[in-house]
C-alpha cells in the first residue's frame, strides 16, 4: 500500500488534504518546520506522523506531495526527484484525486473559505461527502458522493482542476505580486470556466462574472432581479439573517443563516442554488441555519463589555464586509478596527482603498505591515496608510492595553499575517 508523504504538511490546504487521504484509508505522513501551527492539532489527533524537514524522510516507495510554498531546491523535493518517486504539487494531486467524485470547486477573490465551509456543512447533513476548506479543515469519506473544495486563483493553480461544478463568488483584483491587473484575473477565471464539466453557479451582481462564457449552463444568483436565484425581503434578528429566495422570479422558500451582512446572504444563495440544482429537498437545504462558521472568519469572543473578533480580512472589500457584519450584529456598540496589512505589494496597490474601508469603523489602529518573503519593502511604511486615516493610531505589541478604554465596543482584529498575536497579547492583559 502506498504511503503519501506531504512536504509542508502544516500548510492549510496540505493539512486538509492529508486529513482527507487519512480518512479515506490511506497511509499518510508529512514533514514541516518545527514551529507550532494551529493546523497540526487535527493531524496529531488522527495520528498522522509529522517529521522535521530532512532528506532522510524521503525513501523508496513513497508518493510525494509538495506544498506550493516550497521551491524545487528544497532538500526533500530534490531527494524525491533523485529517487525517481511519484511526485505531485498540491494542486496537481488534488486535481487527480477529485475525479472519483461529483466535485464542486468554490472559487472567487473573496468568500471562498466561508462558502466552501457552508456548502460542506449543508451537504454533509444529507450525504456522505469529502471536503477541503482553506482554513485547514478536511474530511474524507470512503463512500463520498460529493467532493467540495476551495480552489484558489493565485498563480492560476485552480487551472489544475476539472470540476463537475464551480461556484464563482466574485472576481476582484488581489495578489498584485502575481496578476498584472483585473483583466489578467478575469482571463484566469474565464479559463477556469472552460474546465468545468456540468455547470457554473456565479454571482450575477458581479459585473465581471456577468461576462463569463462557458460551454456548460451558468446559473446566476444575487440581489438584482435579473438573477436565476434572487434574495428578497432580507431581515436581521438575534437569530441571524432571514431572506426569501425566488427561483426565476417564483417564490421558492425562506431561509435563515446565523450571520450578518450582504456578503453572507450571497454566499448562502450560491449554496442554495447548487443544492437546488442537484435536487436536494428544501427542508434539507434549510439546515444551512445550523452552520457554526469557519476558522478566522468573524470568530467571536466576549470579554466583559467588549466583543473581540478575529477575521482574515486582508483586502479593502473584505474589511468593509467585516465591519458591516459587526455593525449589523451589534448595532448599539461602537466598532474599533485593529488592522495589520499583509504584503507590501497589496498595501501599496490598495493604499487609498484600505483607508476608505477602514474609515467605516469608529476608531482605527494599525499594526506594522506583515511582509512576505517573496518581496522587498521598497520605501513604503505603515505611516503611508496612517496619514490617510484621520484619527488613526499605530499599535505596538506591548501597548495593547490602550484598547481597554473602549467599553461596550466591538474590537475587530483583521489581517492575513500574524494579527492574532495582538489579540492574544490583549487577552493576556485582560486575564492578568
Amino acid at each position: 500500500m502506498t504511503t503519501y508523504h506531504f512536504i509542508g504538511i502544516k500548510g492549510t490546504g496540505m493539512s486538509a488534504l492529508a486529513q482527507i487521504l487519512s480518512d479515506s484509508g490511506e497511509n499518510v505522513q508529512g514533514s514541516d518546520v518545527e514551529k507550532r501551527f494551529f493546523t497540526q492539532e487535527v493531524l496529531e489527533e488522527k495520528n498522522i506522523p509529522i517529521y522535521p524537514f530532512s532528506k532522510e524522510n524521503i525513501k523508496e516507495g513513497l508518493t510525494v506531495i509538495a506544498g506550493n510554498a516550497f521551491s524545487e531546491d528544497h532538500e526533500e523535493i530534490q531527494q524525491a526527484k533523485q529517487l525517481g518517486l511519484t511526485f505531485y504539487r498540491y494542486h496537481e494531486f488534488l486535481g487527480e484525486w477529485l475525479k472519483q467524485y461529483t466535485s464542486i470547486a468554490v472559487t472567487g477573490a473573496h468568500g471562498k473559505t466561508s462558502t466552501t465551509g457552508l456548502l460542506a456543512h449543508v451537504l454533509k447533513q444529507t450525504y456522505p461527502i469529502s471536503y477541503l476548506i482553506g482554513d485547514g479543515t478536511g474530511m474524507g469519506h470512503t463512500d463520498s458522493k460529493y467532493f467540495v473544495f476551495e480552489a484558489c486563483e493565485y498563480r492560476r493553480h485552480f487551472l489544475a482542476y476539472e470540476p463537475d461544478y464551480a461556484i464563482m463568488t466574485n472576481i476582484d483584483f488581489d495578489h498584485p505580486d502575481y496578476f498584472k491587473d483585473i483583466d489578467d484575473v478575469f482571463d484566469s477565471f474565464q479559463e477556469m470556466a472552460g474546465n468545468v464539466k456540468k455547470g457554473i453557479i456565479a454571482c450575477g451582481d458581479d459585473e465581471h462574472l456577468q461576462q463569463i462564457t462557458a460551454k456548460v449552463p451558468v446559473l446566476y444568483y444575487g440581489f438584482s432581479n435579473t438573477n436565476d436565484f434572487q434574495a428578497q425581503n432580507v431581515s436581521e434578528s438575534v437569530e441571524g439573517t432571514s431572506f426569501d429566495v425566488f427561483v426565476r422570479n417564483t417564490y421558492y422558500d425562506t431561509f435563515t443563516i446565523p450571520n450578518y451582512g450582504d456578503h453572507h446572504v450571497l454566499n448562502a444563495l450560491s449554496v442554495i442554488a447548487i443544492c437546488h440544482y442537484e435536487e436536494m429537498k428544501s427542508e434539507d437545504i434549510k439546515k444551512i441555519s445550523t452552520f457554526g462558521g469557519v476558522k478566522r472568519r468573524f470568530t467571536e469572543k466576549i470579554s466583559g463589555s467588549q466583543v473581540l473578533i478575529d477575521d482574515y480580512a486582508h483586502h479593502p472589500k473584505e474589511i468593509e464586509a467585516t465591519i458591516e457584519s459587526a455593525r449589523k450584529k451589534y448595532p448599539n456598540k461602537s466598532v474599533v478596527a485593529i488592522f495589520q496589512p499583509h504584503t507590501y505589494s497589496r498595501t501599496k496597490m490598495f493604499l487609498q482603498e484600505f483607508a476608505d474601508s477602514l474609515t467605516k469603523a469608529d476608531k482605527v489602529y494599525l499594526c506594522d505591515i506583515f511582509g512576505s518573503a517573496r518581496e522587498n519593502e521598497g520605501n513604503l511604511t505603515i505611516n503611508d496608510l496612517l496619514t490617510l486615516i484621520e484619527g488613526s493610531s499605530l499599535l505596538e505589541l506591548d501597548e495593547t492595553g490602550i484598547l481597554q478604554q473602549y467599553k461596550d465596543s466591538v474590537l475587530v482584529f483583521m489581517g492575513a499575517g500574524d494579527i492574532q498575536k495582538f489579540q492574544q497579547a490583549y487577552e493576556n492583559l485582560q486575564h492578568n
